[in-house]
């Protein structure tokens, strides 16, 4: 429970500055200008937000004949692609204003949205994520180290540096113990308990893992992998000394308590 909101079932709007995010993954050049590098891994980023609550709306700003690239991969993200003209016809600010209106937009007619999460480093946005908390509604910020404003971060409830949702997660070694075709339902097990408690530190209910694990994975089901159920899987981990687990003395259901040391 965080601010009053049960981020396990908080819905979440994610709206995404994208040339702001593209530009970030790139290098200054010596006359001042960035230059755009890789392509964000969005589905990376997507995978650390479900962890805090049900993503509902999906937008992206940007003039897309710049990145004609992430046309395709983000469709297949299912987000809705907003086309911003090229800024040297409407002026640079053209994109940040058209995601705080709908920003905005949604928050008053989509009162079951209680979380904002704003894809950008930018300053400029500083002043709708005050607006937004003033209303109410949990921020969250995602930006590159090198490319967010300090005054954006410290004002969002809580802000997440892209390099820290890339970077190689700690989850125990388990492709020795486990057969080929499990291994794809084992790593996204390891991995959803990691972010789980990266956000928490306490046990996990096994109903609560298994929901995020389907948010990460919407066609996941542990009775593809041959377990009668996710109850099975999990005494299968904990057989492996992978994970953790006790049952709850007060609803009899079991929990995960981390990782074997």
């Amino acid at each position: 429970m965080e601010n009053g909101l049960n981020l396990s079932q908080s819905s979440m709007a994610v709206l995404i500055d994208y040339e702001n995010l593209a530009l970030g993954t790139g290098k200054r050049k010596k006359n001042g200008h960035q230059e755009a590098g890789a392509m964000p891994d969005m589905k990376k980023i997507f995978e650390r937000l479900v962890d805090k609550g049900r993503i509902v709306s999906k937008r992206a700003y940007c003039d897309w004949q710049r990145f004609e690239d992430a046309v395709t991969p983000l469709h297949e993200l299912g987000i809705e692609l907003i086309e911003i003209p090229d800024r040297a016809f409407t002026g640079k600010n053209s994109a940040d204003i058209r995601l705080a209106v709908d920003a905005v937009e949604i928050c008053f007619t989509r009162d079951y949205i209680d979380s904002f999460v704003i894809l950008s480093g930018d300053s400029d946005f500083s002043p709708l994520v005050s607006k937004l908390k003033e209303l109410g509604k949990r921020v969250i910020g995602v930006g590159m180290k090198d490319a967010t404003s300090s005054l954006l971060a410290e004002n969002c409830d809580e802000f997440i540096f892209y390099e820290d949702i890339v970077r190689p997660g700690g989850i125990p070694e388990y492709e020795t113990v486990v057969s080929k075709e499990k291994r794809p339902c084992y790593q996204l097990l390891l991995e959803t308990i990691e972010a789980i408690q990266r956000e928490d530190e306490g046990p996990i209910f096994a109903s609560l893992l298994k929901l995020t694990m389907r948010r990460k994975r919407p066609q996941f089901s542990e009775g593809s992998y041959g377990y009668r159920s996710f109850t099975n899987l999990l005494q299968e981990a904990a057989s492996y000394r992978l994970i953790k687990i006790h049952r709850d003395a007060r609803s009899g259901t079991f929990m995960v308590d981390g990782f074997c040391d």
